[in-house]
């Protein structure tokens, strides 16, 4: 049976930043254009604005309920309007702030009712959020909150590497402290995250916490106590993982084939090799949401907003992932 065609949602960011550069770009190329049906969630202004500085204009129309598509055109809705004399293109500003956690809340609400089938981010600035008051550690835990999920977890995809993280936004002291439960839990949503990606088997490699993975108790225990225990635990569910490896060598082995998915253990083991194989090109997905939810995985870049030199690569990255997730999970 032909998969009709999904239904993405796409939230523009910070109106200041280059979400809607990057936006505009990737629908204005065809390959990604056809692959759904857009709805955009942002601000017209913004998106009028990004059409001039880029020279790109799209077939778009505003729609006055997200639920009246049309299949033609790029649709895009405005949650909350924001007075373009109240802002600045490149400038931190509680409102810019306010309006891009709007936009993240419209997309939550009509991925849970089902109007949407996914929905991909455009960056927002954790500074202009808390700017409004708001307690903000990233859109993946507001995600999370909004959805009633209790665990949520970043995977960071690229067609080269993939790598999903036992804790992200945590301090290093802290991350240093996780228990078995967690990482087998964490083992098992990036083996069912990379079947709706696609993999059928997927190969996992699990990192240790210590240098080369405690080399036997001698620098640390953790994997010995943890690590490991919470591995045999996730074999014994039928999943394909091995380890614990020495995190300074198994990204490599990731990179030449050997392994689908690594699980990182902080922030910064799995944050620093993605990056620095592939920037341009990766993607942020959250992971154990009843959602799917893939976003760029860059900033809002301020120094070049509206300066036209954003690229658009993460961003049609992350449109064309969130496509297959949603055609795979129904």
């Amino acid at each position: 049976t032909q998969m009709k065609t999904p239904t993405i949602a796409i939230t523009m960011g910070d109106p200041a930043g280059v979400g809607a550069e990057v936006t505009l770009k990737a629908l204005s190329d065809p390959a990604t254009r056809a692959l759904a049906r857009w709805l955009v969630i942002g601000d017209p202004y913004v998106l009028e604005q990004a059409q001039q500085q880029t020279g790109i204009t799209l077939d778009w129309q505003e729609v006055a309920t997200p639920t009246q598509l049309d299949d033609t055109k790029i649709n895009l809705f405005a949650p909350l309007r924001i007075d373009p004399k109240e802002f600045a293109i490149g400038k931190i500003s509680p409102l810019c702030g306010k309006a891009a956690m709007e936009y993240v809340r419209s997309a939550t609400l009509l991925c849970l009712d089902g109007t949407v089938d996914a929905m991909v981010t455009a960056p927002l600035n954790k500074e202009a959020v808390a700017l409004n008051g708001i307690q903000f550690s990233g859109h993946t835990e507001f995600i999370a909150e909004l959805c009633n999920a209790k665990t949520s977890r970043m995977l960071l995809y690229s067609e080269r590497m993939r790598v999903i993280h036992v804790s992200t936004h945590w301090a290093l002291r802290k991350a240093t402290e996780v228990d078995v439960e967690r990482i087998r839990l964490t083992i098992q949503l990036g083996d069912e995250t990379l079947k709706l990606m696609g993999f059928k088997q997927p190969r996992i490699a699990v990192c240790g916490i210590n240098p080369h993975a405690g080399e036997h108790g001698l620098f640390g225990t953790e994997e010995i106590t943890t690590v490991s225990p919470a591995i045999d635990l996730a074999r014994a569910q039928g999943i394909h993982c091995e380890g614990p490896f020495a995190g300074d060598t198994i990204f490599l082995r990731a990179l030449k084939g050997d392994f689908d998915l690594v699980v990182a253990m902080y922030h910064d083991q799995g944050h620093i090799p993605m990056k620095l194989v592939d920037f341009e090109n990766t993607v942020n997905v959250s992971v154990g949401l009843p959602i799917i939810r893939t976003s760029v995985d860059h900033g809002t870049a301020f120094d070049i907003a509206g300066k036209n030199k954003a690229s658009p690569n993460s961003m049609k990255a992350a449109l064309k992932l969130a496509v297959t997730m949603a055609a795979n999970r129904n």
